[in-house]
């Protein structure tokens, strides 16, 4: 469930679900680019979490506290940072599904949502339910940005929701990172 809520607070405001959208308008196929997003999503998360689990027998509980605080206050603060665009992909010529498979895999790779699901994983007594979490609080924010295209995903008021995102991640990284230091 953290990790579902997690993707969630984070993808909302994030560059993966623009470039869904972008995709979507170019190929007119969002449920291609639905499919693809959720492969990507399981694809980038499991490998998160199977990382987390190699160092997690290395880590007392209080490191793992610290771990996901640290994860937790580096997405928040880089979410306060102005967005660019996303690569519009427009010289991939590799068709709806690999592009938007390869497309966004590497955008979600790269991204800070990796690091807290791997802490999150860390953390958990089933860490591959991380996997299974992250991947549907990303495919619903995913999938919302594909049916509604760009023009409609672009209205929102993404810098509002990042902000507020960054400041949930900065509050929580601060309440972890105390309770890893014991302080609370």
């Amino acid at each position: 469930m953290a990790a579902l809520v997690a993707a969630l607070v984070v993808q909302a405001g994030d560059r993966p679900a623009w470039l869904a959208a972008i995709l979507a308008d170019r190929y007119r196929a969002p449920a291609t680019v639905m499919l693809a997003a959720l492969v990507a999503l399981a694809a980038a998360s499991g490998i998160a979490v199977a990382a987390g689990l190699a160092i997690a027998a290395m880590l007392t509980p209080a490191a793992r506290d610290l771990l996901l605080a640290m994860a937790l206050v580096l997405q928040g603060g880089g979410a306060l940072f102005a967005q660019k665009p996303p690569e519009r992909l427009a010289r991939w010529r590799l068709g709806a599904f690999a592009t938007s498979l390869l497309g966004l895999f590497i955008l979600c790779f790269g991204d800070g949502l990796q690091f807290v699901v791997d802490a999150i994983a860390i953390r958990s007594t089933m860490p591959w339910l991380a996997v299974v979490g992250a991947t549907l609080g990303g495919i619903a924010v995913l999938g919302a940005a594909a049916v509604m295209g760009e023009r409609d995903w672009c209205r929102l008021p993404r810098d509002r929701i990042r902000q507020g995102g960054a400041v949930l991640c900065l509050m929580l990284g601060v309440i972890f990172g105390l309770s890893g230091l014991r302080l609370i």
